[in-house]
């Protein structure tokens, strides 16, 4: 049965990630106080990180990298030697719970397959981005001070004017946002150690000057069927991706898909309001709130990740996405994770739970079969759409995401379908799509005012000035 061999999950921990992430916590925490001065324990942390990459090509270039860094002279190429076996040992780790992920579900998956990456242009953008970063991990999180922020700003301005940078330039502003709303740092009583280094390190490898691969891409006509959302919100940006099974035109297994579309915004600009912002993809809204299936013509798709062209879809039939799970979750074959991309926290695998029941304690909600649990991530729910924890606590079934988190696997809904006052309800995250449906709801937006509209007309007006 399915829910027992997720469950069962979390009895069955691959074999080293224990150490593996042991390992990363003590680079982690030696970032923490920074490189200026390297201590005892900073330094055996990490050697331990030469040491879990010995063995690997890796090594002598990561050890030549330790010992520089304890001595107190080192450079961004020996930064970058970091990042990259920290990344290694996540990359593997991701690895090793994929695999017994598939395993238990039976799940088949595309190997990766892409060119090997080559030196690209010395880029004057890239170059500034990694002096910042350098003196990032030089100063340490306990460091970081005003005058540190304020110099990422020529580094993104310049990242942003470049397409190809732009990935790096909104991590690296995002990176400086959380240090600048967490001042003074060295007063915290707890860094987000793990968090902050993920970004430094995805930062460090993004600024080099070397092409990443990015797998073999095609285009692809087929049949989208959406399963649901994953609704990502920050305070400057609102990530909608959405997940499902792709019906290729020219006949061959159904594939699991994503498609992701982004909008800048304002921190003002919360809750369904946000899906004002996406106006500019009419056809993936109306699919979403209609629950329809979606014909798409010639879509660019890098292994699982299709590059959405809303002129390039058209809506289709209605389309029952927990019908779509129980008849094509199970055959579709899933990509390859891109290796930049492989990180535990990065698994989010659309699963069909059914027959559960639900328990509420102190540490939130757990979905229980025979004795064999799963925690819900109910941090997750968005407050873009109507999932609640109350009505995910009434369910009986749920089209989520299984990912790995905190050292253990957790279901993130995406849909639900409950019984509420003996009345059967299905809600979906993607259902306020094209706006909210729930009347309460409704009329307490009503009463908040639209701040989309209210922000275009100042925007307008100091235009036209």
């Amino acid at each position: 049965m399915l829910s027992t061999q997720l469950a069962q999950l979390q009895e069955n921990v691959p074999v080293g990630l224990a150490d593996a992430d042991a390992v990363v916590a003590g680079f982690d925490d030696a970032l923490v106080g920074g490189f200026a001065r390297v201590g005892d324990e900073a330094a055996a942390a990490l050697a331990a990180l030469a040491g879990a990459v010995a063995g690997t090509p890796l090594h002598d270039r990561v050890a030549e990298a330790v010992a520089k860094v304890t001595a107190g002279s080192f450079s961004q190429e020996d930064l970058a030697a970091l990042a990259g076996a920290r990344s290694a040992l996540l990359g593997a780790a991701h690895d090793a719970l994929l695999g017994q992920f598939d395993a238990a579900v039976g799940r088949e998956r595309t190997p990766w397959s892409a060119s090997v990456g080559v030196p690209a242009e010395v880029s004057a953008p890239r170059g500034a981005a990694r002096a910042w970063l350098h003196e990032a991990a030089v100063a340490g999180w306990r460091g970081v001070d005003h005058d540190l922020l304020s110099a990422v700003g020529t580094p993104v301005e310049a990242a942003l004017a470049e397409p190809g940078l732009r990935r790096l330039a909104v991590l690296l502003d995002g990176l400086a946002a959380e240090l600048r709303a967490s001042l003074p740092v060295a007063m915290m009583a707890q860094v987000p150690a793990r968090r902050w280094a993920d970004l430094w390190s995805r930062a460090v490898l993004l600024a080099q000057d070397w092409s990443v691969p990015d797998g073999d891409v095609e285009t692809i006509t087929g049949r989208l069927l959406p399963l649901g959302v994953d609704i990502r919100e920050h305070g400057t940006a609102i990530g909608v991706q959405v997940h499902g099974v792709l019906e290729p035109a020219e006949g061959g297994a159904a594939r699991l898909v994503r498609t992701t579309v982004v909008a800048a915004k304002v921190e003002t600009i919360t809750g369904p309001a946000v899906w004002r912002l996406l106006q500019a993809h009419p056809v993936l809204l109306a699919a979403l709130a209609q629950r329809r299936a979606v014909t798409v013509t010639d879509l660019p798709m890098h292994g699982g990740d299709l590059r959405w062209i809303d002129a390039q879809a058209r809506v289709g039939e209605p389309a029952d996405p927990f019908a779509t799970a129980r008849l094509l979750l199970a055959p579709a074959v899933a990509a390859a994770t891109a290796p930049l991309d492989r990180h535990p926290t990065a698994i989010a695998e659309p699963v069909l739970l059914e027959g559960y029941t639900v328990r509420q304690d102190d540490d939130g909600l757990t979905v229980e079969w025979d004795g064999q649990q799963l925690p819900v991530a109910v941090d997750r729910l968005p407050a873009a759409g109507p999932l609640t924890p109350a009505l995910v606590a009434a369910s009986s079934c749920c089209l989520g995401l299984l990912r790995f988190d905190g050292g253990r696997w957790l279901v993130q809904p995406l849909a639900v379908q409950a019984t509420v006052k003996r009345k059967p309800v299905e809600a979906h995250n993607g259902d306020w799509s094209e706006g909210i449906t729930d009347p309460k709801v409704a009329k307490v937006e009503a009463k908040a005012g639209d701040a989309v509209a209210v922000l275009r007309e100042r925007a307008g007006r100091l235009l036209r000035r």
